[in-house]
């Protein structure tokens, strides 16, 4: 089995440490675990391992967050992935810091990273593993809040939040989106 794992983000080292740069940090501890690294590839920065006879591709999309479904296309196809065999990993304002929701399809939910790979794939039909930001920002704030560095206090616990979610990625792999669903959406 082969499975693309796009973690979402934005390029460049002024959104490195961003919120909405929760996708790229899931994937690059990922590849860390499974001591690989990223590659500069046409669209996307790429990784791979093999866990369980499975096959992983990790993509930190260069395309830039808005237009994301760019890269996720171009590597489906590369790849041979069909689309139950994607996970897209993307920052949630509507679930407190931390909290991992997965699910195997969806709307965007206002995610324009989200919107665009839907409008280029032609389907909401791929999981996503969608990570709570919280949303502790002043009315008209939102951007600000999103591309704004971690808090302090969502620093200490960041790493454990991250580990889940890399776990939750790797039980995606091996037994399937359903299963992990019930797993990973109970805690």
């Amino acid at each position: 089995m082969k499975y693309l794992v796009t973690g979402l983000g934005n390029p460049g080292p002024e959104y490195a440490n961003s919120r909405h740069n929760i996708g790229f940090l899931t994937v690059e501890a990922l590849a860390r675990f499974f001591e690989t690294g990223f590659v500069q590839e046409r669209y996307a920065d790429v990784a791979r391992f093999r866990h369980k006879g499975r096959a992983f591709t990790l993509i930190k999309p260069q395309t830039f967050m808005n237009l994301s479904g760019k890269a996720v296309r171009y590597w489906m196809e590369k790849e041979g992935v069909a689309a139950d065999g994607v996970l897209v990993i993307t920052d949630d304002l509507a679930l407190p810091f931390g909290k991992i929701r997965l699910r195997a399809g969806g709307g965007a939910g206002g995610h324009n990273g989200l919107a665009n790979i839907i409008e280029l794939l032609g389907t909401e039909a791929f999981p996503r593993l969608r990570f709570g930001i919280g949303h502790e920002f002043a009315k008209g704030k939102q951007v600000n809040y999103v591309l704004g560095e971690w808090s302090p206090q969502e620093q200490e616990t960041l790493a454990d939040h991250i580990e889940k979610a890399g776990k939750a990625v790797l039980q995606f792999g091996l037994i399937g989106i359903e299963r992990a669903m019930n797993t990973c959406n109970q805690k």
